[in-house]
């Protein structure tokens, strides 16, 4: 088991506007986590599902999209990105265009098949396969995918990805676009998660608190959420010594 991670910044801060209505980088990370190689993670939830992470001076960039939703975030205010990962091709995950604007020569990309195929670059991982970066991170795809019968055409079984991140031993779950799956009782012990809860597409609050109880995460992240589901799931799992954040 990881020891608990030692959290050196507390409150979740709100993304700044620009004036033109883009999305600009954070002044500071929402939250700051200190990984047990005493390294510090730092965290940035963007908007909806695409999030941030600085670790070591590494940048890294998950379901990074800009134009398709609003308010845009305008990437070209970023670091060029040192890995990016996408978890499926739905248009509110996957943005061609942000990715370009973040890829350097260098940047390392992982991604479900048809991310890979779309793009025609990048490492396609498979549910259960994992893969080493560099600087003590490393990836494991897990799936991701609808459970309830008349969900299962949003997220069909084998297609998609969630991942572990390994960050120096602090793991980082993203879920993307899933309900609670069978292989949730089984992940690595997760330091922080990020799990969505929006119908028809994901899970309510309660497959989203009971979803977590079983992981279960030292810190949760509600996202791809509106701010009501995320302060019911916040509620459910009031007195379960599970760190809940909601973001602003």
């Amino acid at each position: 088991m990881n020891p608990m991670p030692t959290l050196l910044a507390t409150t979740l801060l709100a993304v700044p506007a620009a004036a033109s209505g883009a999305v600009i980088p954070a002044p500071a990370p929402a939250a700051v986590f200190r990984a047990p190689d005493g390294r510090a993670v730092e965290v940035f939830p963007l908007r909806h599902a695409s999030v941030r992470v600085r670790f070591g001076g590494l940048e890294i960039h998950v379901d990074p999209v800009g134009a398709p939703l609003p308010p845009p975030i305008d990437y070209t205010a970023f670091p060029k990105a040192d890995l990016i990962l996408v978890t499926h091709e739905h248009f509110d995950h996957f943005d061609r265009d942000a990715i370009e604007t973040l890829r350097s020569p260098s940047t390392v990309l992982f991604a479900n098949s048809a991310v890979r195929a779309v793009l025609g670059w990048g490492t396609p991982l498979a549910n259960g396969e994992s893969a080493a970066f560099r600087d003590g991170v490393s990836v494991l795809a897990v799936p991701a995918h609808n459970t309830s019968p008349d969900r299962l055409r949003f997220h069909p079984r084998g297609r998609d990805n969630g991942y572990v991140l390994d960050l120096g031993g602090f793991r980082v779950y993203f879920a993307g676009d899933t309900e609670e799956t069978a292989n949730m009782a089984s992940l690595p012990p997760i330091d922080l998660a990020f799990l969505p809860c929006n119908l028809p597409y994901t899970m309510t609050p309660e497959q989203t608190a009971a979803a977590t109880r079983t992981i279960p995460p030292k810190v949760l992240i509600p996202y791809h959420c509106p701010p009501d589901a995320a302060r019911r799931v916040a509620d459910l799992l009031a007195g379960s010594g599970i760190d809940v954040r909601l973001l602003p």
